[in-house]
């Protein structure tokens, strides 16, 4: 039966040559990718900044909704088809400024592409899926591990990742690309009788599938979970779940993955995903998240 631990765990990534936290405070993040620096809403940075001036390429003005709109504004030259970034030895990306006010990758996940890579260890032919995939570095990722399933209801956004496979080198790996929708696609593998070694999945608040499939987290995260749960057994590694925006405790989602895999062998944990200033060490959370792991894999 799988632990579970009470106390919350911190993850924390500290930055790397292509993307660095310069900076928070006042509800904004002031962020370096690569050669381009820009600031954005986050209203979790509750306190001051450090720097006196925020000097960058580009900001993003939130709308006055409450559903992410907004839009870009540049004081200087920022390339509007995207530029190339890369993380570890072989991940590499293309950054772009994005109307939904990202660029292209979540840079806080960072610590949790480690984490999967210290489940899998030394495998080579491991069987994982990334659900939710946006545009695949988490793919790229488990990839050095055998093959992986790329799931995402965007058409566009694998179209993406492909090309970011492609920009690594890796269009030979064997990767699955599927614009499908996450719930559908889960329930169809678990009735095939499939299983995996590893699972990550990046749900977001709310979101369509292909065929116009609404997705609600609270209402479809606790299915989509035990579904998951069914494609993983004794020999598998891990489960990785994280969630944005949402006004619920990491605790809930340690407590929903306690239930779910209590027939399996291992630990549950919980937590907080955070990234780390440059300078100054202060962290900014960014989204919380529950895992599984297994010991004896």
């Amino acid at each position: 039966m799988a632990d579970f631990v009470r106390d919350p765990v911190l993850m924390v990534g500290e930055g790397w040559d292509a993307y660095r936290l310069l900076d928070s405070g006042h509800g904004r993040k002031f962020e370096q990718y690569g050669p381009y620096r820009f600031i954005r809403p986050e209203p979790q940075a509750m306190w001051s900044p450090r720097l006196e001036t925020w000097d960058a390429h580009g900001e993003f003005v939130p709308g006055s909704d409450e559903d992410g709109g907004g839009r870009w504004q540049y004081s200087k030259s920022v390339p509007r088809d995207g530029w190339e970034l890369g993380w570890g030895e072989e991940a590499r990306f293309n950054a772009q400024c994005t109307p939904f006010r990202h660029l292209g990758f979540f840079p806080d996940m960072a610590p949790v592409w480690d984490w999967m890579g210290e489940q899998l260890g030394d495998a080579t032919n491991a069987e994982t899926m990334n659900l939710f995939g946006y545009t695949g570095v988490g793919t790229q990722a488990l990839s050095r591990y055998g093959r992986v399933t790329h799931v995402d209801a965007s058409k566009k956004s694998v179209a993406q990742a492909r090309e970011n496979a492609k920009l690594a080198g890796l269009a030979g790996r064997p990767i699955r690309w599927l614009v499908e929708d996450a719930m559908k696609y889960t329930a169809r593998e678990v009735r095939r009788g499939r299983r995996y070694d590893g699972i990550i999945l990046d749900p977001p608040k709310f979101g369509r599938g292909p065929d116009g499939e609404v997705w609600r987290l609270e209402q479809g995260l606790p299915d989509l979970v035990s579904d998951c749960r069914q494609l993983l057994d004794s020999d598998s590694s891990f489960l990785f779940l994280t969630v944005y925006a949402v006004r619920m405790s990491s605790l809930a989602l340690g407590g929903l993955l306690d239930e779910v895999f209590a027939g399996l062998p291992g630990k549950v944990e919980h937590g907080d995903l955070a990234v780390q200033e440059d300078g100054s060490g202060r962290l900014l959370p960014t989204a919380i998240f529950a895992r599984w792991s297994n010991s004896r894999a």
